[in-house]
């Protein structure tokens, strides 16, 4: 316990860093207590205080950590940072954070999806915030300078490009790989350095025009990162508890299925609006030019020899020039039709007498 007390006040009251652990500690205290209290309340534990409902009225607990968080910022203003206040402070905005991170599904969705599959992005944000506080925690420089120490540039440079290791991995798909790869530096590196999944970032903008490079990645999704996947959900059970496995015909399905349904509707319509329009600008394209050829064809139409003539005539035309004979279809008249009976007539009546 001394051991443990001296490198305390070693590395954390003497370089400066009270106020952020004391942060780091409220976020991971509320995380912890306010997944149990969802927990005890959704196995309706009877020596539990159940949801916070006046009037009938549910609060989510994201708006006691919004205040958490508006007492926690404002007070460290008012009080201009100064000591022993910024370290109350600090705690209080760290509860504040734990509240709302794990209600982060609830505010990307706009919708009540903590017992869903959706939700489990709230838990990544959490592991990323505490990741991402701790970095900070163990950081030296330029986050833990102190002014008139020297500066280690070499550490510096090893930060920094564990942080862009950490960015690549991510966008590469592996989340876990680049969280974890804030507080062991190696690790992020490997992660940038191999392939990236399939349906990561990195794949649609580098592996579109390399086939086997994504064939390579597809492969390997298959063959290790369904393990990882597994893995992964047992502990996020684990951690926050099993999602709700929500049948066809449970309400939260119908809604969800009518949301996509008026969606998809909503996209034919507009698709549907797009191409009448189209049709209706085509049609009155080829009215204004047949109106413009009529008007230039009552100009012309004393010579014969304008746009306006008509429609036999211009086809004759062509004909003439691509050096065809000219055919002209000639109906007999009706004397012609009746002359022609009279002869077939005469003709057979001769067969008869002969």
């Amino acid at each position: 316990m001394t051991t443990l007390l001296d490198g305390y006040r070693e590395h954390i009251v003497a370089a400066h860093k009270q106020p952020l652990f004391l942060l780091l500690v409220g976020f991971i205290t509320s995380f912890v207590f306010i997944r149990f209290s969802v927990r005890m309340i959704r196995a309706q534990v009877r020596w539990w205080p159940g949801n916070v409902t006046p009037g009938g009225l549910h609060i989510h607990h994201m708006v006691f950590g919004l205040g958490f968080l508006l007492v926690g910022g404002v007070g460290v203003f008012a009080t201009y940072g100064g000591h022993p206040w910024i370290d109350w402070f600090g705690l209080v905005f760290g509860i504040g954070c734990g509240l709302v991170l794990d209600e982060f599904a609830l505010i990307l969705h706009l919708d009540d999806v903590y017992w869903s599959e959706q939700g489990r992005k709230s838990v990544d944000a959490v592991i990323f915030g505490i990741l991402f506080t701790a970095l900070l925690l163990v950081g030296y420089v330029p986050l833990g300078v102190v002014p008139g120490q020297e500066t280690r540039w070499g550490l510096i440079t090893v930060i920094s490009v564990n942080a862009l290791a950490s960015v690549i991995s991510l966008i590469k798909g592996k989340l876990w790989t680049g969280l974890l790869g804030i507080m062991v530096p190696g690790l992020s590196w490997i992660g940038a350095v191999r392939l990236a999944r399939p349906s990561s970032p990195w794949a649609r903008w580098r592996y579109a025009k390399r086939p086997r490079r994504r064939a390579r990645a597809l492969r390997r999704e298959r063959r290790l990162h369904r393990r990882a996947d597994r893995a992964r959900t047992w502990l996020f059970d684990l951690i926050a508890g099993a999602p709700d496995k929500v049948s066809a015909n449970h309400p939260a399905a119908h809604r969800v299925a009518e949301r996509m349904a008026a969606r998809a509707t909503a996209h034919l319509d507009a698709h549907a609006a797009r191409a009448l329009a189209r049709r209706q600008a085509r049609l009155a394209d080829r009215r204004s030019a047949a109106a413009a050829g009529a008007a230039e064809g009552g100009a012309y139409g004393a010579g014969g020899s304008g746009p306006g003539r008509s429609h036999g005539a211009r086809q004759r035309r062509r004909t003439v020039r691509a050096g065809r004979s000219r055919t002209y279809a000639v109906r007999p008249t009706g004397v012609e039709r009746r002359s022609e009976r009279h002869l077939q007539l005469r003709t057979r009546t001769r067969r008869i007498h002969r």
